[in-house]
This record gives structure tokens, sequence and C-alpha cells, in this order.
């Protein structure tokens, strides 16, 4: 998945590994425990997770609906000890037609996209699924996958971050059950390294305003 190799910061986390403790929890020795790898979330992009495909095109009636693409199944793999962080996204296209009476070959196109901070695309990168419906058949399934590379600096937590997120505290300390995540700054300097690896169709706006209205 695309947290393979939690490569990334483990937070006071020595306690982790017994299953007991929570991202948030403050531990016995005082520090904040949570796990963040460097390796992007992977998901498909709202909006974009299916296409449709009318015949006539300008139509949008049920009748006339030719083909249907859903994507399904999202998985990422990620060497986050590469530099830049390579990740791999990997997906399933199931589609269904309407007319099974002959062989008919489909390509839909996709995107990947890569997100910084929940909001800035940083790269994106457009690739082509290959559909084969054998003559009788409605449906046909193939499989995409893309990859991108990530900044490992971008994508690493600056060092007084750290050192905040794991200071050990005290019993009685003013700040000892305070979680650091509270604070705008480390909260922004978390987020700014956080990315995503987004999947989905390379839509239309004609496209794009069919899902959204329907």
């Amino acid at each position: 998945m695309a947290g393979r190799g939690l490569a990334g910061v483990v937070l006071a986390g020595a306690l982790l590994a017994t299953g007991c403790v929570h991202r948030g929890d403050i531990d016995d020795s005082g520090g904040i425990t949570a796990v963040r790898s460097a390796c992007p979330r992977v998901e498909v992009a709202a909006g974009t997770g299916d296409v449709t495909l009318f015949d006539p095109p300008a139509a949008r009636t049920a009748d006339a609906i030719d083909v249907v693409g859903v994507i399904t199944n999202v998985r990422g793999a990620c060497n986050d000890e590469a530099d830049p962080i390579a990740s791999t996204v990997s997906f399933d296209v199931d589609a269904r037609r309407r007319d099974a009476s002959g062989p008919r070959d489909l390509t839909l196109p996709f995107f990947l996209t890569v997100v910084q901070g929940g909001n800035a695309v940083v790269a994106k990168r457009v690739g082509h699924v290959a559909l084969h419906f054998d003559a009788g058949q409605l449906r046909a399934h193939a499989t995409g996958s893309a990859g991108a590379g990530i900044s490992r600096a971008a994508a690493t937590l600056p060092d007084d971050v750290r050192r905040r997120l794991t200071q050990k505290r005290k019993a009685g300390q003013e700040d000892a059950a305070v979680d650091p995540l509270t604070r705008p700054e480390v909260r922004q300097a978390v987020l700014r390294a956080t990315f995503e690896a987004m999947v989905g169709f390379q839509l239309t706006q004609d496209q794009l305003k069919y899902n959204a209205t329907r």
C-alpha cells in the first residue's frame, strides 16, 4: 500500500509496536506518539472515478449511454528510501457497454496527480487504459498504473518541528498535556510535508459536469 516502508518519522514511537498506543496519545515518556510516512496517500480524485460515454455524444438520456467505466481497487507501492521518493499507483478499470453485438476496443484516458499540502498540484501525468470487449460480452476489465517522484526534502519535516513533536514532557510542565499538532506553525509544517497521489479519468468539461449533476 501507499504506506509501505514507514521511513518517515516515528514520533516518540517506542510503544507503537504494542498496538496499545494511538495517534496523538501522550505516552509514559511524555512524548506525543504518531507514525508519519514519507510516502503519499493514494486515492481516487473526487468526481473522476467514473466516466460515461454517450451515443450520440451530445445525448444525456439513460437510453443513450454507450459505455460506463469505473476505477476500482486503487493501490500504491512506494520506495521511500529513494530520492526522489518513488511512488507507483495501480488500479483496475471495469467497464460495461450497451451493445454487445461485436468485438470492440476502447481506450480511456486517465491522470495521476501529486498534491502537496491538500491543495497544491505539484505534478500531473496523463496515461491511457486499453479495454477490449469480446463479441457477445457486455463487460471488460483492464489494469492501469503510473508513477511519480516526490522530493525527499519536501516530504521531510524540518528538524525543529520534529524536535517539538518528539520532545519529552514532564507532568506539571505548562505544555505537558498540549498536543504540539494544535499549534498552527507545527500543523502547517506537517501539512506542507504531506503528499497525496490521486488517480482519476481525464474527463472533458461536459463529463465532469455530468458526474457532478447526475
